[in-house]
């Protein structure tokens, strides 16, 4: 469907129309280019090894109109969050669509916070261009730029450490480009977010989860990040916060990871999301676009549990594009088993190789067993050793290296990386002790392994497993709910299987070589789904 961006900048409410491109050019064009042109200023001066370093990747004119668009409502009072605002281009798209409502705000108070010395002054001629622009819509207009620690000062005012202030800041709207940068786990930073109950490995879920709780009841939250908080395990106390205390309303995503930030080389997959504190939300909007000035935008909404399955222990969140996607999501929520039901773990390789480098060895010997890399994945199966290889072939059978092997059995190995020129995220193969006739193995730590209790899989039911994670069903519905390309074990713990009796059928069809990628999904259809009908 082939929709004007401007008529999706805001949906509009029951009974409402939007204004008209001619009638709200000549105000977006006079701030926003300006701004525009400022952060393509402060870009130069800032130091690249630094941005890279702080994650600071200031927002494009088109991301920021895009989610300032995302407001339901700009009416009232607005006091306006905007942390780690670089030169202040959320706040000028917010300010500039609120002129062009049909219902314009009363008054506008920004509270942007940036550290930068060198953003400042380009943030100081932003919010000069903000009260001009307000000025003329008659809109009282309060800045307050807050060259100070974001994370200090908000979770000061979470633990009424600021009473002493005459005036406590006060955010009904929120918007954010948060910085991306991995947080340690002894750090200052993570020990102040811990004492307002918040536990997160990034700078951008922290980010986000002040805002929540300093966000007003009713209060509206948009944001700009990656797409790696919708599942694994490190995310997960960010999701339990942001569906506790948030109701998604609308997702946008980028078809092109590259495309949001094209002008900073940001490879991240990034959404944007829109949420409301304390509203619930039966549907979400999902929309999508090569990127934000992209005229052929598709929306389309869904139920709140086709986005995050109530049944789910790790609130996953699902992001469906198109209805072929919800199909998939369907189906394979359908299927009758957890790992847990059919008692089968799966585990991440135990052999770090940078760690264990004196045991390695590049070709076997009397005295090692096998080491398997996803360089040994060949057509479903391992084919060992590899010599002449950039990866050795064996580790040595040791008392230090005990606690890294695994009996030798039936195993289902997936990688934990998959590389641009694979079709899947999800590659599979079959460990068969039969081909290497050795007592013990080492899975590196770039691999998954299925197993039960530590030892193989009987034969068929390692063989259908196989198969059944080779599937381009698997494959649709894991870049459902997964931005990037590492597959955790938790990813795969999360997964719904088909039955052991199932999995046995699956298996019985194949011999030495896994098929093509047709002829399994045809396996799959046969055997699994057709029985779910």
């Amino acid at each position: 469907m082939n929709i004007r961006v401007i008529e999706l900048e805001r949906l509009p409410a029951m009974g409402e129309t939007l204004q008209t491109d001619a009638e709200i050019a000549p105000k977006t064009e006079r701030l926003i280019h300006q701004v525009e042109a400022i952060r393509l200023t402060a870009n130069v001066t800032l130091d690249e090894s630094r941005r890279s370093q702080l994650g600071q990747f200031m927002t494009p004119s088109p991301v920021a109109q895009l989610m300032a668009a995302m407001f339901d409502d700009l009416g009232g009072d607005i006091h306006l969050l905007d942390a780690g605002a670089g030169v202040g281009s959320l706040t000028a798209a917010l300010i500039e669509n609120a002129t062009t409502r049909k219902i314009p705000p009363r008054s506008i108070t920004a509270n942007t916070y940036e550290l930068e010395p060198l953003l400042l002054s380009h943030l100081e001629k932003t919010t000069a261009l903000c009260r001009e622009t307000c000025k003329q819509a008659n809109i009282s207009f309060i800045n307050r730029i807050r060259p100070l620690n974001f994370i200090e000062e908000a979770t000061s005012i979470l633990r009424g450490d600021l009473f002493s202030e005459r005036i406590q800041p006060r955010f009904n709207r929120a918007i954010l480009n948060p910085p991306y940068c991995k947080v340690n786990s002894a750090s200052t930073v993570r020990k102040l977010l811990r004492s307002v109950g918040i536990e997160t490995s990034n700078l951008y879920t922290a980010f986000v989860a002040l805002a929540i709780k300093l966000l007003e009841t009713d209060g509206e939250l948009v944001a700009i990040t990656p797409r790696s908080f919708c599942n694994g395990p490190y995310f997960k106390p960010f999701r339990e916060l942001l569906l506790k205390e948030m109701s998604l309303t609308h997702i946008h995503i980028f078809h092109a990871r590259n495309k949001a930030f094209k002008g900073d080389a940001v490879l991240q997959e990034n959404i944007i999301f829109h949420a409301i504190k304390a509203k619930v939300a039966s549907r979400v909007l999902i929309s999508s676009s090569t990127c934000a000035n992209d005229p052929n935008i598709v929306h389309r909404w869904i139920e709140r549990h086709e986005v995050v399955n109530p049944a789910d222990p790790d609130l996953f969140i699902h992001i469906a594009t198109e209805e072929n996607d919800a199909a998939t999501t369907l189906r394979v929520r359908g299927l009758p088993c957890s790992l847990e039901d059919l008692n089968i773990k799966v585990s991440t390789g135990r052999v770090v190789d940078f760690r264990s480098r004196k045991f390695l060895r590049m070709e076997p010997e009397a005295s090692t067993v096998p080491l398997i890399y996803p360089s040994h994945f060949k057509d479903g199966f391992i084919s060992w050793p590899k010599l002449h290889g950039r990866k050795p072939n064996a580790i040595i059978e040791h008392a230090s290296t005990t606690d890294l092997l695994v009996p030798s059995g039936m195993y289902v190995l997936v990688k934990r990386f998959s590389s641009k020129e694979e079709r899947r995220r999800i590659v599979a193969a079959i460990y068969d002790p039969r081909r290497l006739r050795k007592e013990w193995v080492g899975f590196e730590n770039h691999l998954n392994y299925f197993h039960v209790d530590g030892k193989g899989l009987t034969r068929n039911v390692a063989k259908g497993l196989a198969l059944f994670l080779n599937s381009s069903i698997v494959d649709q519905y894991f870049r459902l709910f997964s931005g990037h390309t590492q597959v955790n074990a938790a990813d795969l713990r999360s997964l719904r299987y088909p039955s052991i009796r199932q999995l046995k059928q699956l298996g019985n069809r194949i011999k030495n070589k896994i098929p093509d990628q047709e002829r399994i999904d045809e396996i799959i259809e046969e055997t699994v789904f057709s029985k779910l009908l």
